[in-house]
């Protein structure tokens, strides 16, 4: 009976730190701090997911510098990358471990050593 309340609240910490990390930079910074003793699996997965949405919205900042054409891609990439932050909050809440769509899988690739 305890191994199943330990599961249950490393589950909870997992989903824990999980939506923690889809809460702004700092948020994402504060729940890789927390998940480094623990690596909890389901942690680290919506880590590496939103530390890939963190930097794609950095290089939409990026690309935005440029003028007429980087402002239209960039107002479209945030009108995405808002759709692809929810996603991936959603399924941290309800405690999915699915990638957020369009560069998700890409996203594990990039980060798998993290």
């Amino acid at each position: 009976m305890e191994t199943t309340e330990k599961q249950l609240s490393q589950s909870i910490e997992g989903k824990n730190t999980a939506i923690i990390a889809y809460i702004t930079i700092i948020g994402l910074i504060i729940a890789f701090v927390m998940n480094n003793d623990k690596k909890e699996p389901f942690a680290s997965y919506h880590i590496k997911q939103s530390l890939g949405l963190a930097l794609t919205g950095l290089a939409l900042g990026v690309i935005g510098m440029v003028p007429i054409l980087g402002w239209i891609i960039n107002i479209l990439g945030i009108f995405v990358l808002l759709y692809m932050w929810v996603v991936g909050l959603m399924n941290a809440i309800n405690g999915k471990e699915s990638a957020v769509p369009f560069l998700g899988e890409k996203y594990m690739e990039w980060f798998k050593n993290l």
